[in-house]
């Protein structure tokens, strides 16, 4: 193969000529042709320095003296060396591959070099590469997490159609424990759940989560301070860590996920390719499986799986988790009603808070199961979600105190507050409320005959009540008149029709008769 001589050979053809071998023998000492050795003696003694110089210069500075020599053909070599100056200009080209570029060049080339030496040549010409820096991950200090590129998916049975979905990736990076899952989509609910369940599959929380920059888990993407969502900060809170993403444009601060990602691909994707699943149960349980068969497998330097270093080295150093799962949280913005209650939109009912914030604005921050009210950041008001529209859901301490007294009513209520005032005014009160299938039409009258007692006491109006009892009524005018004017020892007939008129007779009387 054609090269380019190494500085420690010039070297070493230049003692040999200052010893006095000649040409031919420097090539048969080296191994190098006799007219490779030839035209590096002449390279050597058209330099304005003395021989004796040349063999004193390090390395690097003397190779600089003979960059371009090699035993190349010239002419093949340079038409080579154009393509490549044209090639290197789409070098960051999304989708830029060399073996692309060797077809061309090989399509517009007769002497045509081999791909194996298409690329040595190549990585001569441009032996600078961007360095990467190996990163030390300490035990149970953070997982990597990320959305795989290429999706799976599932068979809808009734149509047959074929629904894309998401596959969610993550990894703690010293043992290299993996955990899979796919998902319908990378909105934030699927991303909380599929982190949920990850940190539930390696039992316990490390200090830092280190995502991506989706639009999920980031508001405003920096590659020195991003913005992260709320959900995803009280994901962390409520988790005990925090949330790290990475720089923009910066793929090597999670490597090992990417590499993961890729991994996955040969490990799950493969395995699958003719399998067919109808639900996305199915398909994670499957992927389970192969998930653990990869955890399973022992690293090629080294004497154990993924899953034995992540046993016997982090999970230890991993937190607990927390004691209740995290439950995903939206928000809303209401205003308190002048009757104490935040209108719930999602749902279409309501919701009480604490009479002093009437006419306060709010904030809603509810999941499946519970809905908090918030007045400037604290929280004034907590329940237990309903789902039945156009409810009220009422906590009794939140109502003032006329309110209280007047969510109190009820019948037994009421026939309490009339055992302090007699016998015949319970018996009353029971009858009023028992002659109605919804008995709240008589509450107001109810409390009309026990504030009776106030006027006239309680022994007249429980005689009143005795009397109305007698003639079968339950009206609240008929109490309150004999009340009023002192009939409740009178005994006579409140009801009885006499038979003579109080208008006496006269001439002007004409009678029934008349209007025959």
């Amino acid at each position: 193969m054609a090269y380019t001589l190494d500085p420690m050979d010039i070297k070493q053809i230049i003692r040999l000529h200052l010893d006095g071998l000649s040409n031919r023998r420097i090539g048969t000492v080296l191994g190098i042709s006799r007219n490779t050795i030839n035209r590096y003696i002449q390279l050597l003694k058209a330099t304005d320095k003395p021989l004796s110089e040349l063999v004193e210069l390090d390395n690097g500075v003397l190779q600089e003296h003979f960059p371009s020599l090699t035993t190349i053909e010239n002419e093949r070599y340079e038409s080579l060396m154009v393509f490549f100056d044209q090639m290197r200009q789409t070098r960051h080209h999304p989708g830029f591959t060399f073996q692309h570029h060797y077809q061309e060049y090989q399509a517009s080339h007769e002497k045509a070099y081999s791909y194996t030496q298409f690329m040595e040549h190549y990585r001569r010409k441009y032996p600078k590469e961007k360095g990467s820096m190996k990163l030390d991950h300490a035990p149970g200090h953070e997982v990597f997490i990320d959305f795989a590129g290429k999706k799976l998916h599932i068979v809808d049975k009734s149509t047959g159609e074929q629904i894309e979905v998401e596959v969610f990736v993550s990894i703690l990076p010293n043992s290299q424990y993996t955990y899979v899952e796919a998902c319908y989509s990378q909105k934030r609910e699927d991303l909380i759940k599929c982190m949920g369940n990850a940190l539930k599959f390696y039992g316990g929380v490390p200090l830092a989560i280190v995502c991506d920059n989706l639009k999920s888990a980031v508001q405003r993407a920096s590659k020195y301070e991003a913005q992260i969502n709320r959900t995803l900060k009280e994901f962390a809170l409520h988790h005990d860590c925090v949330i790290n993403p990475t720089r923009t444009y910066s793929p090597q601060d999670k490597a090992l996920v990417e590499n993961a990602v890729n991994l996955a691909y040969q490990r799950i994707y493969y395995p699958l390719r003719e399998m067919t699943f109808f639900s996305l149960e199915d398909l994670n349980r499957t992927i389970r499986l192969l998930l653990d068969r990869y955890n399973d497998l022992l690293f090629q330097r080294k004497e154990s799986s993924r899953k034995e270093l992540f046993q016997s080295i982090e999970r230890s150093c991993l937190k607990p988790l927390p004691t209740t799962p995290y439950q995903l949280k939206e928000y809303r913005r209401a205003k308190v009603q002048k009757m104490g209650y935040i209108y719930f939109s999602p749902d279409k009912n309501y919701y009480s808070v604490p009479y002093r914030f009437i006419g306060k604005r709010t904030q809603i921050h509810y999941t499946s199961s519970v809905v908090e009210i918030y007045y400037n950041h604290e929280r004034i008001a907590i329940h237990g979600r309903s789902k039945a529209r156009g409810s009220y859901i009422t906590q009794k301490d939140h109502l003032s105190s006329a309110h209280q007294a007047y969510s109190q009513w009820s019948p037994d209520y009421f026939e309490r507050l009339a055992d302090k005032h007699g016998q015949y005014v319970t018996s009353f009160i029971k009858g009023l409320l028992a002659d109605q299938q919804y008995p709240e039409v008589n509450y107001k009258r109810a409390m009309g005959i026990i504030q009776l007692a106030k006027s006239y006491g309680s022994e007249r109006l429980d005689k009143a009540c005795q009397r109305a009892l007698e003639y079968q009524t339950h009206s609240y005018q008929v109490v309150r008149n004999m009340l009023k004017n002192g009939l409740e020892d009178d005994q006579f007939d409140l009801f009885s029709q006499s038979d003579q008129t109080h208008i006496p007779e006269h001439e002007n009387i004409r009678g029934a008769s008349s209007y025959q």
